[in-house]
């Protein structure tokens, strides 16, 4: 669900431009947690929240179906997806235990925001989001995807299906991937693949040389345009967080899980945080560097 969320700011990656009136629903909408004009400097991580957004007919409200925390540490030249499983079961501010995804219900993207620094320890500077209905209009615009899927998929409930290797998806099928819970460890490896959209988005990129290319960086940037709504956030902020992204090599992007497990709480399917999550939170969180996992 969230494989566009970072390729859509990375769209931004060439010269500032002035902004496109964004299309109603938006696909991508970004969120600004902090003030202050941004700008990446080396010895300082930049951590972003990107959510994959399941409002849509039929649903009363609307959930963070896919969250991920991007870390980049401009220094290193690297980077760190960290996939929260949206069952997962924590403390939300003010509305007590429930799932993590029910945050965004409660407070949108600023509660999200919090209820996952919280969980993490991890200050978040940015909330990048985008919708159901907006996801493969997207990938559809940026002409596809190459995903690396990891087995054959054959689910009929979100449909997808694929053989194990690199397939070229379309916005429908990407879709279909980022959905696929039928396969072993649910939940935990949905979000994992889900991280491997965004992975494969900043390879689409670069291998176009957006923000190389003069022609191509107007090309992504007029898709971004037409696609998005932006939230306490300068064009300013937008060109440097994306320049900060293009600059990010595909092989020096880590693609991590939280460790966890799979139970109940009362008759809901939940996902509890292991042990071993705090350690990795740690390690995180200091530099958007994972030394020790």
């Amino acid at each position: 669900m969230a494989g566009l969320l970072l390729a859509g700011v990375l769209a931004v990656g060439g010269a500032p431009l002035a902004w496109a009136a964004a299309q109603t629903p938006p696909v991508i909408e970004v969120h600004k947690v902090d003030e202050g004009h941004f700008a990446p400097h080396p010895g300082e991580p930049v951590f972003m929240l990107a959510l994959g957004i399941d409002g849509r007919a039929g649903i009363d409200s609307d959930r963070a179906d896919a969250i991920h925390i991007i870390g980049v540490n401009p220094g290193a030249g690297s980077a760190v997806i960290l996939n929260i499983p949206r069952d997962t079961y924590v403390d939300i501010p003010g509305h007590g235990r429930s799932k993590i995804n029910d945050a965004f219900t409660f407070g949108g993207a600023d509660l999200q925001a919090q209820t996952v620094s919280r969980l993490t320890g991890v200050s978040i500077r940015f909330v990048i989001t985008t919708t159901f209905a907006g996801f493969p209009r997207m990938v559809d615009e940026l002409g596809g995807l190459p995903v690396g899927v990891p087995f054959a998929m054959n689910d009929k409930f979100s449909g997808a299906n694929f053989p194990a290797g690199i397939v070229q998806m379309n916005g429908a099928q990407a879709f279909a991937f980022a959905r696929n819970r039928h396969i072993p460890d649910g939940d935990l490896a949905r979000t994992q693949d889900q991280g491997a959209l965004i992975i494969a988005a900043l390879s689409k990129l670069r291998g176009q040389g957006v923000g190389a290319n003069p022609s191509r960086t107007f090309k992504a940037l007029a898709v971004l345009g037409r696609n998005s709504r932006l939230s306490g956030v300068g064009l300013v902020d937008l060109y440097n967080l994306g320049r900060l992204g293009l600059s990010i090599d595909p092989a020096r992007v880590r693609n991590v899980t939280m460790p966890a497990t799979i139970g109940m709480a009362g008759s809901a399917s939940v996902v509890f945080v292991a042990p071993a999550a705090g350690s990795l939170f740690a390690d995180f969180r200091d530099d958007a560097l994972l030394q020790a996992h």
